[in-house]
């Protein structure tokens, strides 16, 4: 029996086993998979906008191209999953696992601004080319992430861990830094123009050729 066609839009899969699934391109649009095991499922181009992925397992997952408009990936494990030119706008991913997770080109651009990444663990990541416009990443831990080029201008990463982080020709344009720690970050070229900067730790950070334009400093100074 193909179990397939019971994934319909609007369905209740709370708990659901899924794992190493092909579900490619399938329209899940508003369907509850809180607590489901999609570990290793192939979820690429498939519709998840509005779906409740709560708690959801998603270890490994294949979400390349992934449509998650809305949907609620709130203490979700997706550890090594790849959401590589995914659409996040408007997603909760507060307290997700997003350890070694693939997120290059992933998109929330600045028509919705309300991706939250609160307490999201993102240690290791990839999200090179990545746009998080406005995301909030409020104690989001960053430690060894790759974020080369990509573009979280406004921003919330308030008392994140950017230990280690790879920030090279970024754009951090007005973001919020507060009391962030870059201990040993590369902030070689990152656009830092109009960002708060107050209590960073930068012991060791590289800022070769960094745009500091009336960014407020961790000493509160504002630069012209």
């Amino acid at each position: 029996m193909d179990s397939r066609k019971f994934l319909v839009p609007g369905a209740d899969l709370s708990g659901i086993n899924l794992s190493d699934a092909d579900l490619s391109g399938l329209d899940l649009s508003r369907t509850i998979l809180v607590k489901a095991n999609l570990s290793m499922a192939n979820l690429t181009n498939a519709i998840l906008t509005d779906a409740n992925l709560s708690n959801a397992n998603l270890l490994g997952a294949n979400l390349t191209n992934a449509n998650l408009l809305g949907a609620n990936l709130s203490d979700a494990n997706l550890s090594y999953a790849i959401l590589s030119f995914g659409k996040l706008d408007n997603a909760n991913l507060t307290n997700a696992n997003l350890t070694k997770a693939n997120l290059e080109m992933a998109e929330a651009d600045h028509d919705h601004d309300d991706l939250s990444m609160t307490g999201a663990n993102l240690t290791g990541a990839n999200l090179t080319g990545a746009t998080l416009w406005l995301a909030d990443l409020t104690n989001a831990n960053l430690l060894n992430a790759n974020l080369t080029y990509a573009d979280l201008t406004g921003a919330n990463l308030t008392v994140a861990t950017l230990d280690k982080v790879n920030l090279t020709n970024t754009d951090l344009t007005g973001a919020n830094l507060t009391n962030v720690s870059l201990d040993n970050a590369n902030l070689t070229n990152t656009d830092l123009t109009g960002a708060i900067l107050i209590g960073v730790n930068l012991t060791d950070a590289t800022l070769d050729n960094a745009i500091l334009a009336r960014a407020t400093m961790p000493d509160g100074t504002k630069n012209p």
